[in-house]
């Protein structure tokens, strides 16, 4: 319950962050514009609260609803305006004006992101360093020849100080079926090579696929099979299991590793296996049944309740960290923001044509999930995180469907060339259809929600 509530405070913070960016961009240059605005709200519905400014009396608001806002400012269309005022209503602006009070929004929220990915690049992001692991066979990794041992240092041109930043260059090329440039270090040698995810079909690019379809894991150290913390009520607990204890073997075979021992464990649930152990020099043997758990496709697995004892010294080994100083960090934002950008327009386009699964969309449910695990992750997640919602809250606005901030700017550009703004009745229409498609979305974006969960 807890967690279901940190959940819902962490997507309403971010979100009502976001869209009070959008907002106070079309707010900051209407004022500059000369526009009067008569309301400055974030949220829908019920007012939850609400001040009354000096500057002209704008009423600002929170309201109950947090998943938008809006700036309503002087218009003729919306109702009679006094003599006095009418030049300072939004429909008798210059076009240029109009275009740019509209616009102000996305890009509002376009700045933000490498205002986020800024401060996220200062800060730092903690990762391990990027080398490979295992190699599947006639995978995309594969055919490029990438081993076993080999630290990927360049994806695309950008640098990969961690794996996190080789995943984030990999993955999206990957989904759009691109080749993708990489460099490597092998034996003191730089190498180049090139992945080509051309022939990943649909089933290859869904998220729980990805890393098994490119080929690409990280490489992951023997872990001695040591044992930190021991879930209370757990059957780890009711075997007696303590801190400490390094696991030597299952039912009689050796355990050199705590993979191997996860393993072994996972493949024995409601199955009573003995485990051999060692604890101040001496050795002993416990019985246990791993209880029956089960993952998202409902196939069972084995668990006991117990966490690894974390060997600084092999962590150190492999800790790395995707960090810049102030100045290298606004190119790396700038670079960083392009790159997001650049691949949501893709991805639009891929799922228009069809080349790319309407699964990869994701509504508020799998946005809430998101913004809790990157809020538990550290400040540098959440801020990236924020920086990929910003940049999709921009670029979304800025399509050309009527509602959205875009279908606007697309009816401006009509009446540049056409010398005058389209009939009323037209408008109209475009709204509506412009609501049937934003609707559509919102509901395959829902249901891809609930699927996931």
């Amino acid at each position: 319950m807890l967690d279901t509530l940190l959940t819902i405070v962490n997507f309403i913070a971010v979100l009502s962050v976001l869209i009070a960016v959008h907002e106070y961009g079309h707010f900051w240059v209407a004022r500059k514009s000369g526009v009067k605005v008569l309301k400055f709200s974030i949220g829908f519905g019920r007012t939850l609260w609400k001040h009354k400014g000096k500057v002209d009396g704008t009423e600002y608001v929170i309201a109950a609803i947090p998943l938008g806002g809006y700036v309503k400012m002087l218009d003729e269309r919306e109702g009679t305006v006094d003599e006095s005022e009418l030049d300072r209503t939004f429909n008798r602006q210059p076009l240029i004006r109009r275009f740019a009070i509209v616009s102000a929004g996305p890009v509002a929220n376009l700045l933000f992101a490498i205002f986020a990915y800024w401060l996220m690049f200062i800060n730092g992001v903690p990762g391990i360093k990027p080398f490979v692991g295992e190699v599947e066979i006639n995978s995309p990794a594969a055919v490029a020849g990438l081993r076993i041992g080999d630290e990927i240092v360049m994806v695309g041109g950008t640098n990969t100080p961690t794996w996190q930043a080789v995943i984030e260059g990999v993955l999206p090329r990957a989904i759009l079926g691109e080749q993708v440039p990489i460099q490597l270090r092998r034996d003191q040698h730089t190498i180049s090579q090139v992945l080509n995810f051309s022939g990943l079909n649909e089933n290859d690019i869904k998220p729980e696929n990805l890393a098994k379809s490119t080929g690409l894991q990280p490489f992951r150290p023997a872990i001695k099979p040591v044992i930190d913390t021991v879930v209370t009520s757990s059957a780890a607990e009711s075997a007696g299991l303590l801190h400490g204890d390094k696991i030597i073997s299952i039912d009689g075979i050796a355990v050199e590793s705590w993979s191997t021992f996860v393993k072994i464990i996972q493949n024995s649930a409601d199955k009573l296996i003995t485990v051999q152990i060692q604890r101040e020099g001496g050795v002993l043997q416990r019985k246990l049944t791993p209880t029956r758990h089960l993952d998202r496709e409902g196939n069972g697995y084995g668990k006991i309740g117990v966490s690894l004892l974390v060997d600084n010294e092999i962590l150190n080994k492999y800790r790395a960290e995707w960090r810049f100083g102030p100045i290298d960090a606004i190119g790396a934002a700038l670079d960083k923001s392009w790159q997001i950008g650049t691949l949501t327009l893709k991805m639009i386009g891929e799922m228009i044509v069809g080349r790319a699964s309407v699964e990869n969309l994701s509504g508020p449910i799998s946005i809430a999930r998101y913004a809790k695990t990157s809020a538990d992750a550290g400040l540098s997640q959440l801020l990236g995180f924020i920086a990929v919602i910003s940049i999709s809250l921009g670029v979304l606005n800025l399509l050309p469907i009527p509602v959205l901030d875009g279908g606007h700017l697309f009816f401006y550009l009509i009446e540049m060339i056409k010398g005058s703004p389209l009939p009323e009745k037209m408008e109209v229409l475009g709204q509506q259809v412009g609501m049937t498609i934003l609707l559509v979305l919102m509901s395959v974006a829902i249901y891809n929600d609930l699927v996931r969960l």
